[in-house]
Parts: C-alpha cells; structure tokens; sequence
C-alpha cells in the first residue's frame, strides 16, 4: 500500500471526525487533475506557520509531534495538489487571518510569539469553529428541509432528495488543518511507529484484543 491509499484508508476509518470538505476530496477531488493548482500556494513563511500550528495540534509528548513527522510539508502539499479551489481559497485566507490575530493579539508575526501563544490562538480557532459549525449545519439542515419538500412537491412527489443535491458547507480553514494533521501524522512513518505499537513483521490477525493501561493503540 503505498501512502496516497494509506491516506484515504485512514480518512474513511476516522469518518465524521473528519470534515465534509476533506471527505469529499477523498471521495472525488484526489483523482482529478482539474483541482491542481499552477504556481506556488503558500509563501515560505506559510509553509513555516503550517509546520508550527501542526504541532499545536499534535505536539510533541512521549512520541514526536507533527513537526517531526513532517505534517506541514504535506498539508502544503495536499491543499496545493488535491482541494478544489474554493478549499484552497478558504485556507489561504485562515493562515492570513492566524498571522493577522498574532500581529493584534501580541504585536508579532505567528512565528515569533510563544507555544502558549500560539496554543490560545488556537483553541480560539477551535471554539470559534465549532460554534460557527453548529450554526451552519442549523442552517444547512433547514435548506434541505424546504428545497426536498419543493423538489418533492414539484418533480416527484414522495421521492426525497438524492446526497448529490444537498446543499453542501463551506470550507473551513481550522476544521481542514485539523483533517488533514491527522491524516498526515498518523500516516506517516513516525505516528505509524512511534504514537502508534507497531509489529514490523505481524503474526496472525487478531481482530480484537485487549489493551493493557497506558498501552498504545496498534498501528
């Protein structure tokens, strides 16, 4: 299995931890070269911020973080290569937004300011966008309400509405930083070996055994 397929195993066994955005890629946008983008996305100091806000999500603790593992490299690399423009829009403008809060909130650039620093930052991301997540689904749901009832009514009564016409969200910068450090730690050599146990050469399959305390889920 080689490490594109590694991705998408991992993204369809987190499934609704991951975002809508993220799992459509995974579901179409990865194989089709009209989402690739021409020229260079992010500037160096981009490429640096998406290292570090990696790690703050997954840090370094008793196995390496993001950073070690080379999360920010790959979700520049991801964004670039498989999200559809308006994902790339959205996120190029949530790093613009990170580096303009560190400049209000501490009067230096997001990598100047301190772990702490960039921790609160981050959690307020994080609150930020599960509120705003709730309102739009709210919203969301009743858009589908009335457009199924409409379509019901109109084209084929009694028929609901099929996936493909729902109404969709919109990307979400935190939300598809979050998707894709989990996608890239866990899929890369050190969260497959050193956050994970793992057997380099496996015996028979076991579909399901006990954990001792403070054991490691395996790889």
């Amino acid at each position: 299995m080689d490490r594109r397929e590694a991705v998408k195993s991992v993204a369809f066994l987190l499934g609704g931890a991951l975002s809508a955005t993220t799992i459509g890629v995974f579901l179409d946008s990865c194989n089709s070269p009209s989402t690739k983008t021409n020229g260079k996305l992010f500037s160096a100091d981009q490429e640096l911020m998406l290292a570090e806000a990696a790690d703050i999500i997954i840090p370094t603790t008793t196995s390496p973080g993001a950073k070690a593992a080379g999360v920010g490299p790959w979700i520049a690399m991801m964004i670039k290569e498989c999200y559809p423009e308006d994902a790339q829009t959205a996120f190029t403008k949530g790093l613009e937004d990170l580096e303009k809060q560190s400049k209000d909130a501490y009067k230096k650039s997001y990598l100047e300011i301190t772990v702490a620093q960039r921790q609160e930052l981050m959690n307020k991301l994080r609150e930020e966008t599960i509120a705003n997540t709730k309102i739009d689904q709210e919203k969301l749901d009743k858009e589908y309400q009335d457009l199924n009832q409409k379509k019901s009514e109109k084209e084929n009564p009694g028929q609901a509405m099929l996936p493909k016409d729902k109404p969709k969200t919109a990307p979400n910068f935190f939300a598809i930083l979050r998707d894709l450090t989990l996608l890239g730690y866990f899929t890369s050599e050190i969260g497959a070996t050193k956050a994970y146990d793992y057997v380099h050469i496996p015996g028979r399959y076991d579909g399901c055994v006990d954990l001792k305390p403070g054991q490691r889920v395996w790889a």
